[in-house]
């Protein structure tokens, strides 16, 4: 049985400059019958769910009333959950809601901060401020919520290390048991790409972000914050459960518009439009887009590049009951270049393979020549 399942609330307050995630801004009119036809979806599921993860868009976009209705109807399989995060932004993440997720058995909530810097926030196009991201994560934990993970975004055009360093300073002064570090990336089809194209600023040169990602790292770690995945830091015992699925390649189901589920190498991608998703549903039609069925050495190649973005790699052992492949013979060679390269480092068993601290740096590199 599928163990994990995401949800995806499309809505937004406003749109980010950078996001390229399915949302929808300014369609409000539209979330009760959303709501009407993901709760229909939901009351055909079994209890048995591990992990439950609800993103989007913004989850806390939809008013209380709504947000209560959704999750009541969710109520038999969040019981069963040893994990169950709702994505928020500080703008829309009141006390009312706070409370109303931890009573409706919410334990886990994931932040959108960004940032806690001004000029950074406008420049991305955030619609909330430096103060209400802080008073957002003070404000879960102050009313029962012990794991808060917050986004940072770094590598901004001009961003000064200072900048950043204090943002990093700042998010783990703060009551929180996970952190999630992107590098800024100029998506096609976004704002920030047509910013980009039109030259109305430059990026930042690869070193400097570099060095940006470094200092991170060695700040979280003053507070036991330990890296564990390329972009993701934790406290021990506080590892997103429902992210380690997908590194390791395990099967979910995907709810809501854009949503994907991947069921052992079958992989579909529900329909990218909040209308279409909802009259799909309720006709009990066709809601996805897209569809694909893996081979099996596909599905292996493909879990070698996404569990190697972990700390720990791959143990080769862990493969082969996984894949029924031997990794060290499916990609002798380019484990042999990678190892030459620095990118990679073999255990002193030679039963697996890491990152190394350059590899850390040319992760998607390293993944791409994987598959």
């Amino acid at each position: 049985m599928t163990k994990s399942l995401y949800i995806h609330i499309p809505f937004c307050q406003s749109r980010c400059f950078y996001c390229d995630f399915y949302s929808t801004a300014g369609r409000n009119d539209l979330a009760p019958s959303f709501v009407d036809a993901l709760s229909g979806e939901i009351e055909l599921l079994e209890p048995g769910f591990e992990t439950i993860y609800i993103g989007g868009g913004t989850p806390t976009a939809l008013d209380t009333r709504l947000l209560k209705k959704l999750f009541q109807k969710m109520g038999k399989i969040i019981a069963g959950a040893k994990e169950c995060t709702v994505e928020a932004n500080p703008e829309s993440l009141s006390k009312e809601k706070i409370i109303l997720l931890r009573d409706l058995g919410i334990n886990r909530i994931s932040i959108g901060c960004q940032s806690f810097n001004q000029n950074k926030l406008k420049f991305l196009g955030r619609a909330h401020t430096s103060n209400q991201a802080e008073t957002a994560v003070l404000n879960a934990e102050k009313n029962g919520f012990k794991n808060i993970s917050i986004d940072l975004i770094f590598g901004l055009p001009g961003e000064a290390l200072s900048v950043w360093e204090n943002d990093c300073k700042q998010a783990i002064n703060l009551p929180i048991s996970h952190l999630s570090l992107y590098m800024l990336t100029y998506e096609s089809g976004t704002l920030l790409f047509e910013f980009l194209k039109r030259k109305e600023f430059y990026p930042l040169d690869d070193g400097k972000v570099a060095l940006m990602y470094r200092r991170a790292i060695e700040i979280a770690a003053q507070k036991e914050i330990k890296q564990y995945e390329i972009s993701n830091f934790a406290k021990e015992g506080f590892y997103c459960r429902h992210n380690m699925k997908y590194w390791e390649n395990e099967p979910y189901l995907g709810l809501g518009p854009s949503a994907v589920s991947f069921e052992g190498r079958r992989r579909r991608k529900n329909i990218s439009s909040l209308k279409d998703y909802i009259a799909s549903v309720k006709k009990d039609g066709k809601k996805w887009d897209f569809s694909e069925q893996l081979s099996a050495l596909e599905s292996a190649k493909e879990t070698a590049s996404l569990k190697i973005r972990t700390i720990e790699g791959v143990n080769f052992n862990w493969f082969r009951q996984k894949t029924g492949f031997d990794l060290s013979r499916l990609k002798k060679e380019t484990l042999a270049e990678l190892a030459k390269k620095g990118l990679i480092r073999y255990s002193l068993s030679g039963e697996e393979i890491s990152l190394t601290g350059k590899g850390i740096l040319f992760a998607d590199t390293v993944s791409s020549m994987l598959l």
